[in-house]
């Protein structure tokens, strides 16, 4: 007589709890200028203590928040002691530790309290479940691109900085353009009268670059995106640009231009300035959960495909 066969029994619910952790030691990041932040990040920190995980809050979020989980550190503290950076948040948060922590090689994962949550892409009301198996290393790895910006004056670097999204050359308050002077490794490419030019990286060409008519760009293109910003002559448009070389952006007339890194950094510019953008040799390392896709993200996120049924 034959019988059926036996099936190995069924994983009991939340059996990952039992697996080792991969991150012990986790910091908490949060966006503190939110209303119900505090709340948010209490709720994290009780899920990653019942996880088994040392928690550190950064230091200027414990500022805003006060003591929350089992100490703080400032950014190159946790660079130094911490496995993991958890960021609650929006896309504006994320770039704000992202471009700091880049260098240190922490991972960082994103967890959405914001509206559009291109790179904090856990949502906050499943954050549990979802986070549950990525301590213990069920997640993707992604890495993505950084720019190393810096403004040049009479042969001398007077700022400098690294970048996420995009460097950003602007007109100022007056209601005129600026003229600028586009090179690419040293060979003219354009002058240019605009309101302003951005380049973007891959993560930024869903940003400040598409609203003003830019690509979107795969985060595993090695490349950058130069968009004018509402140009004098309307046959200057987007282009992609490789990211091996120097982008070098002169300016040559306007009323107190200013550039722009990732939309959270400044400083005045004069006529004669150099903007040079390049390609840093750190990455930002962001983990996702397993199966996530970028184009899952853009349909998300673009609202592409309402009304089609499928």
């Amino acid at each position: 007589m034959n019988r059926p066969p036996v099936l190995p029994p069924s994983p009991a619910p939340h059996a990952e709890r039992d697996l080792p952790l991969r991150f012990r030691r986790v910091a908490l990041v949060g966006k503190y200028h939110a209303s119900g932040s505090r709340d948010a990040l209490e709720r994290v920190v009780h899920f990653l203590h019942e996880q088994g995980c040392e928690v550190t809050l950064e230091r200027e979020t414990a500022h805003h928040m006060g003591p929350l989980g089992d100490g703080t550190l400032d950014v190159a503290g946790i660079g130094a002691h911490c496995d993991l950076a958890l960021v609650v948040g929006g896309d504006g948060t994320m770039l704000g530790i992202g471009r700091q922590l880049g260098p240190c090689g922490v991972p960082l994962i994103g967890i959405n309290q914001g509206r559009l949550g291109f790179i904090t892409d856990i949502p906050f009301d499943r954050f549990a479940d979802i986070l549950r198996p990525m301590l213990r290393g069920a997640y993707e790895e992604e890495h993505r691109a950084l720019m190393q910006a810096g403004v040049w004056r009479d042969g001398d670097c007077v700022f400098q900085t690294i970048a996420m999204n995009d460097v950003v050359v602007n007109r100022g308050g007056a209601p005129s353009m600026v003229e600028l002077r586009v090179e690419v490794d040293g060979h003219f490419v354009a002058n240019q009268r605009a309101d302003g030019l951005i380049i973007a990286s891959p993560t930024g060409s869903t940003a400040y670059a598409l609203s003003a008519g830019g690509p979107l760009i795969h985060p595993a293109i090695a490349g950058w995106v130069m968009v004018p910003i509402a140009p004098h002559t309307l046959s200057n448009r987007p282009i992609v640009l490789p990211s091996d070389g120097e982008i070098a952006i002169e300016v040559v007339a306007g009323r107190e231009p200013s550039a722009h890194f990732d939309m959270q950094t400044f400083t005045s510019l004069l006529p004669g300035d150099r903007i040079a953008v390049r390609r840093s040799a750190h990455t930002l390392r962001l983990l996702h959960p397993v199966g996530w896709s970028y184009f899952d993200t853009l349909r998300r996120k673009l609202h592409w495909n309402e009304g089609v049924v499928a």
